[in-house]
């Protein structure tokens, strides 16, 4: 009996048989050429969902039409065979696992390489122009063309992504579209240019070829709102087969705009869920897919069960576990490695990769795949059960190696730990503890309450030693602060009783920010104060717009060009522009960072033959850069010696 058997009911949609409810949802990747070829690590990445049990897996921002509307994403043109090699091992791959390949189809319309929407107007500092008549037409027949090239080159589907402010929204929406003719003015008018696309594409590739259509529900604060949405969903019906429901418009970062369509840690799980639930029941023909936050197969299961929707689709949740599908059918929800929703694999992709923060496999599966063996068993010590470390011993032992992991303190998890009461870091704490079952479970032989000393070393005789001890926090140069019984975040976190009801936060770094929204939910009536000019995002920039955003919706100022200069009972006195000014601070919290324990790590260099340094204690980052360096430095060990 499965755990969740609307969720892993098959449903036919077209000619194609889904093998369960559960889409790989777009996502484009940084492997590309510059003939628009994706590379060997793009071809693993998608391959990798498919072998992870989805139904369907899209290839993100196909281009329809590189010279009007391109951004950048691989080209499907029906006659160049050869620049769409890659897309067609793509599909073999995809295809060969039992998932279907699907190619989402995208024109960027004024956001694209020549300017060009629904009608003139000024975006990112340029003038863009209006399409003609003929234009439009040849627009309408390039999706065609592209589907058409898709399914030549083995895709099952297309995933027309008319949303998020690309070109059909575009054409929909009244803030882009104030043409008089027959493609704007009503509903219906501005409406055509999609429909039309649907229509274009099955008359070339036939009704049984499958035709996703991506909208947005509502362009919050931009445009239209849900009514507007629904409308935009009732002109697709039996036109697109499946309607995939998303919200928001391209180019904006307002509260309600393009964050929204990747919600953050602050979100309800299924943030998007009502959208696509509204417009379920107002089309009658098409099927709907619902996408946002959505890690949960007892959610997924009620969503399906209840006719909310009849797909849901991830993205980012299968970054972080490409097996969640395989994992939930199999009844084994506990083990999903569950997104943090950092946010940074968007960072990541900011930066030029397509990486996820907990799994290091994600975009350098060509490694793994072609990862040697270890040639020979060691015998490996780690020192620190934090985040680094944790990753490090369960590398070690997957690879055969015999290891000791020593945690000086009394659990593992490291300083982030003190996190764990935290609502919106829940998952942070799942994630801890799936590693430690993981550890447990490979037989790693841990020893709580113990420092690694030489005369341990000595005892053990390892091969390795790796050193994860970490970091601790850095004091600001503020006098006072001792005297006045100033915490750091990481005591404010674990014992939020000991901050009082005006609570000063020295600071505008991940955890100063997260730190100031926490104590707010408690009650406390929290000042942040910055020297700098901006929030301190420490290389996670999308996890850090998430933050300005939610300071915001709380009312939460950060004071932004402010040094604090002494602390005393009941007030932080500060200086801003040269003046003095005091905040009332019945508890003052400095979040200033955290130092490298460099030169304790570096003290156990010469007790083995082999030493390494990984997470905080070789430079303070993030999980992310902690489990990347942990997985590839002990999965270097024994190959390469």
């Amino acid at each position: 009996m499965l755990a969740y058997p609307n969720l892993f009911s098959p449903i036919k949609v077209g000619g194609v048989v889904f093998r369960n409810r559960i889409l790989a949802s777009p996502t484009g990747h940084t492997d590309i050429r510059a003939d628009k070829t994706l590379g060997m690590n793009a071809i693993l990445y998608y391959e990798r969902k498919a072998k992870g049990g989805a139904a369907a897996v899209s290839v993100g921002e196909c281009q329809v039409d590189l010279e009007r509307g391109g951004r950048g994403g691989p080209m499907l043109d029906m006659a160049d065979f050869r620049s769409t090699a890659s897309l067609q091992k793509i599909a073999d791959r995809v295809a060969r696992h039992g998932a279907i390949p699907s190619a989402e189809i995208n024109h960027a319309g004024r956001y694209g390489a020549a300017g060009l929407g629904p009608s003139a107007g000024d975006v990112d500092g340029r003038r863009t122009g209006a399409m003609t008549e003929r234009e439009i037409l040849e627009t309408i027949d390039a999706y065609a063309k592209a589907a058409e090239s898709a399914k030549m080159r083995g895709f099952g589907m297309v995933t027309v992504h008319g949303g998020h402010g690309w070109l059909p929204q575009q054409f929909f929406s009244p803030f882009t579209n104030s043409r008089d003719d027959e493609w704007g003015g009503s509903a219906a008018n501005r409406a055509r240019f999609a429909v039309a696309v649907c229509d274009a594409i099955h008359s070339r590739c036939g009704a049984d070829f499958p035709v996703e259509f991506r909208i947005s529900a509502t362009e919050f604060d931009l445009g239209y709102g849900v009514d507007g949405g629904v409308e935009y969903a009732k002109f697709l019906d039996g036109h697109a087969d499946i309607i995939h429901v998303s919200v928001a418009v391209h180019g904006t970062l307002s509260d309600d705009g393009w964050l929204a369509t990747s919600p953050g840690m602050f979100s309800a799980e299924g943030a998007l869920v009502e959208y696509a639930a509204w417009i379920k029941k107002s089309v009658a023909k098409s099927r709907v897919a619902t996408v946002g936050s959505l890690t949960n197969p007892a959610q997924m299961e009620e969503i399906i069960a209840s006719g909310q929707a009849d797909f849901v689709a991830i993205a980012r949740g299968l970054l972080a576990d490409p097996d969640l599908p395989n994992k939930a059918r199999a009844g084994r929800a506990d083990d999903i490695r569950v997104c943090l929703r950092c946010m940074s694999c968007w960072s990541n992709l900011m930066s030029g990769g397509m990486f996820c923060a907990i799994n290091p496999e994600t975009s350098r599966e060509a490694e793994v795949m072609a990862a040697l063996p270890p040639a020979k068993k060691k015998r490996v010590l780690i020192a620190g059960g934090g985040i680094a470390g944790m990753q490090a011993a369960v590398t070690s032992a997957e690879n055969g190696h015999d290891v000791v992991l020593c945690e000086k303190s009394g659990e593992l998890g490291g300083v982030i730990r003190c996190e764990r009461a935290v609502p919106f870091k829940s998952r942070v704490d799942r994630y801890i503890k799936q590693q430690e079952r993981k550890i447990r479970a490979l037989g790693v032989d841990v020893r709580l309450g113990t420092r690694v000393t030489p005369p341990l070393a000595e005892t053990l005789r390892p091969d390795v030693i790796i050193a994860a001890i970490g970091s601790a926090p850095v004091r600001p140069p503020v006098k006072g602060l001792e005297e006045c019984g100033a915490l750091s975040a990481q005591e404010a976190f674990r014992n939020p009783e000991r901050t009082g009801a005006k609570t000063v936060i020295i600071g505008a770094g991940l955890a100063g920010c997260e730190l100031a929204i926490y104590l707010t939910s408690l009650g406390r009536e929290v000042a942040v104060v910055e020297l700098g000019g901006g929030i301190n995002a420490e290389g996670m920039r999308t996890h850090g717009l998430v933050l300005g955003r939610e300071l915001r919706l709380r009312g939460l100022r950060v004071h932004f060009g402010t040094r604090a200069v002494s602390a005393e009972r009941g007030r932080l006195v500060c200086e801003s522009d040269g003046c003095e000014t005091s905040f009332d601070a019945d508890t003052v919290v400095y979040a200033a960072g955290q130092s490298p324990l460099y030169d304790e790590a570096m003290s156990l260099s010469a007790l083995a033959p082999s030493f390494h340094m990984i997470g905080d204690c070789n430079g303070v980052r993030n999980i992310g850069e902690a489990v990347k360096t942990a997985f590839t430095i002990a999965g270097d060990i024994g190959r390469y010696e």
